[in-house]
């Protein structure tokens, strides 16, 4: 009996730790969506670009927000 009240309570951690990540990744990902703003990287973006080379992502020759696509 005692071994079965074990498995629940496993299966019901595992279920309560797996919803809790995937509302976290659905808030992050309606987040980003609302935002409707392109993530950006860590590598330094438009200030590791050489001189007059556009974005990648917005098409930008400058320095600033990426405000339109």
């Amino acid at each position: 009996m005692s071994l079965s009240l074990n498995r629940g309570i496993i299966v019901i951690e595992f279920l309560t730790v797996f919803l809790l990540i995937t509302i976290s990744f659905a808030a992050i990902a309606i987040g980003v969506i609302f935002k409707n703003k392109p993530i950006s990287g860590s590598c330094g973006g438009m200030a590791n670009l050489e001189d007059g080379a556009p974005c990648k992502v917005c098409g930008r020759t400058t320095i600033g927000d990426c405000e339109t696509s």
